[in-house]
């Protein structure tokens, strides 16, 4: 059976098996692109407006793969399956080249995502951003909020292996002194899920563009809208 999170508008039964004194919440570690933000419209209009320039071809099925990836690994998936002549990371620079330009624009929260961030910041529970996007697709989404939301950012091109390594997610726990076991991971995608499980995190699942699959320490939700701190801590009550 999946687990839920309680809706917050009935008697929450997980919180009074573990009251909210006696647990741990370290730490919220979130990823970006689908969870704090809904910027894959924003890949995807660029990916099919790169195989128009180059004459390739592309479709949403190519597109929901690369969900959750690392950038230069969905830059090898774009070579390949767009059939286009052009090396992975010129993929990579001309895709940030186009997402960048929408962000500065206008950057597309998620429902109740800024809220929750804010809800945390104010119980003293520092948070970290963990993306496989570049930092200077990061940067202006940054910009957008206070300069003290992350404690720690941890983007694709600081690591040496991305989702679904753990190493995205150990590096951040590491940064902030706190140990895995006691955060919670807030993930829109199996691939980001599987890292953060990998790392010995508790996720928080909130599907939005593709299916996370069930499975060990994984507990799903509908949206981030009405949930705050007392919701995240039952999560890692024992």
């Amino acid at each position: 059976m999946r687990r839920r999170l309680p809706d917050p508008d009935v008697p929450d039964v997980l919180a009074q098996e573990h009251p909210l004194t006696s647990t741990t919440l370290s730490a919220v570690l979130w990823d970006m692109d689908g969870t704090l933000v809904d910027t894959e419209p924003y890949w995807i209009d660029t990916e099919y407006a790169m195989a128009d320039k180059y004459g390739g071809t592309w479709s949403q099925e190519h597109a929901m793969n690369l969900v959750g990836n690392a950038l230069l690994e969905s830059g090898d998936y774009i070579r390949v399956h767009m059939g286009i002549d052009r090396t992975p990371q010129q993929i990579v620079d001309e895709l940030l080249d186009g997402v960048v330009a929408r962000v500065q624009e206008e950057v597309p929260w998620r429902p109740g995502a800024r809220e929750l961030l804010t809800d945390l910041h104010e119980h003293g529970v520092p948070c970290a951003l963990v993306t496989m996007s570049w930092q200077r697709f990061v940067t202006p989404i940054l910009a957008q909020l206070p300069a003290d939301t992350f404690a720690s950012v941890v983007t694709g091109d600081r690591v040496e292996f991305g989702k679904p390594h753990p190493e995205p997610y150990l590096t951040a726990a590491a940064e902030l002194g706190v140990t895995p076991a006691d955060c919670v991971a807030i993930e829109d995608s199996n691939t980001g899920a599987k890292s953060a499980v990998a790392a010995g995190c508790t996720v928080l699942c909130v599907p939005h563009h593709v299916p996370i699959l069930e499975g060990e320490r994984r507990v799903f939700a509908d949206t981030l809208a009405g949930l705050d701190t007392a919701a995240l801590r039952t999560l890692t009550a024992g």
